[in-house]
């Protein structure tokens, strides 16, 4: 036998687990509603994703090397000085990125499907396939033609209203909402964000999160994120940072405005039956940074990876309790990090006080080092005793300033 899979979605989630399980040899189904789809997305990756995930620099729109954390009173913080010559953060536009990984799936044989999905059957035995009902707009229609598919396993990485989610009944999880405007600056406005990104924190940028200014091709993306979801709300936050940043942004020209989910914790079920989730359907995005670029696409291969080996290069159909090997791997890998950012950001964005601390705390370069290196290559790398107590020190006490361990 053959085993066959369908990923719904090809994000960074759906073509890495798709390029990964057709190389192996798995006749792997990648379906993409919108070909073009551009997620709204500071785009910000670290540098291990460029050598992980093959990234060539045409990728890479900027390098950024240099990063303003700017507080409540606009007390402005840089951080990067600690970065080596050959280190950054890279800034991509989604577009490219996901077209360029979606690409590679295909060209390493997975079939690319430009369809909606809008239902899927639940087999009823171990051993009957799954069957996916969608919409192929490969004719160019809107509407489409509506078409089914039978395979032994899914994948959903079809974003945080996911369709695959709903279909096995994972449950639900608190969302974000991500809002973003894409604005081309005046040539002399977009020097100054040359290798520069800001992120702005405070009441009136964002309750619980944090606003930015990300440089991209040839403009910069000026957006805002909150689990305070009504329009008006994201109306005035987003006015928030464009006042906070009005000086650099003079003169700038909106060319796309974007809102989107963002999954706040991963859902109740991520694996049920023969179905496994990745990326935003699973819920793998990251508290108080809000990243999920790196973390979508390293489960998108770690899910890949347990099926085509337990599998054994796709000769038998793996069971409920193989895929859950996946569940368990991720858990053990970055179950740590979830849970410490989740904490910062439950103490840090409680308040403009809080904020100020946090702030404040950003300008020491231990705590920058440390930061650093545990974005840029997913591994904190253990400080001496000395610094490690250090850093403990300067915690407390920006916490004791902002009024943060207060009950």
């Amino acid at each position: 036998m053959t085993l066959r899979v369908a990923v719904v979605g090809s994000g960074p989630a759906g073509s890495s687990a798709a390029e990964t399980l057709a190389k192996a040899g798995i006749e792997t189904y990648l379906i993409e509603r919108k070909l073009d789809n551009a997620k709204p997305c500071g785009g910000a990756i670290p540098l291990c994703m460029v050598d992980e995930f093959q990234l060539p620099p045409e990728i890479i729109d900027r390098r950024v090397r240099k990063m303003k954390m700017i507080s409540p009173s606009n007390v402005e913080v840089n951080i990067g000085s600690t970065l080596k010559n050959d280190e950054y953060i890279g800034m991509c536009r989604r577009e490219v990125l996901d077209g360029f990984l979606r690409d590679r799936a295909a060209k390493h044989g997975a079939k690319l499907i430009n369809g909606t999905m809008y239902g899927m059957d639940l087999p009823k035995t171990s051993s009957e396939p799954y069957t996916l009902h969608y919409a192929d707009h490969s004719d160019g229609g809107v509407e489409g033609t509506m078409k089914s598919l039978q395979v032994d396993l899914v994948i959903g990485a079809d974003g945080a209203n996911s369709r695959v989610a709903k279909a096995i009944d994972a449950g639900d999880y608190n969302y974000a909402i991500a809002f973003q405007e894409r604005i081309r600056l005046p040539q002399d406005k977009m020097a100054y964000y040359e290798e520069l990104a800001e992120m702005y924190v405070g009441n009136d940028v964002s309750p619980d999160f944090y606003a930015w200014v990300f440089p991209k091709y040839d403009h910069v993306a000026v957006g805002t994120g909150t689990m305070k979801i009504n329009k008006a709300k994201i109306k005035d936050l987003q006015a928030g940072i464009r006042a906070r940043a009005a000086l650099k942004l003079e003169g700038g020209e909106i060319i796309k405005v974007e809102a989107h989910p963002i999954p706040e914790h991963p859902r109740p079920r991520r694996v049920v039956g023969r179905v496994a989730l990745v990326g935003d359907a699973a819920g793998y995005v990251t508290k108080s940074s809000g990243e999920g670029i790196y973390f979508a696409a390293k489960s998108g291969r770690m899910c890949a990876e347990t099926i085509v080996e337990l599998s054994k290069n796709g000769a038998r159909i793996p069971t409920e309790a193989d895929l859950k090997q996946y569940l368990k791997k991720w858990d053990r890998t970055y179950g740590a990090t979830y849970l410490v950012l989740d904490l910062l950001q439950r103490v840090f964005y409680r308040s403009d006080a809080t904020r100020e601390a946090f702030v404040e705390m950003c300008d020491d370069i231990d705590v920058q080092k440390l930061t650093f290196d545990s974005y840029l290559y997913k591994t904190v790398v253990p400080a001496n005793p000395l610094t490690q107590l250090k850093i403990t020190a300067k915690t407390i006490g920006s916490l004791l300033r902002g009024n943060a361990l207060a009950p």
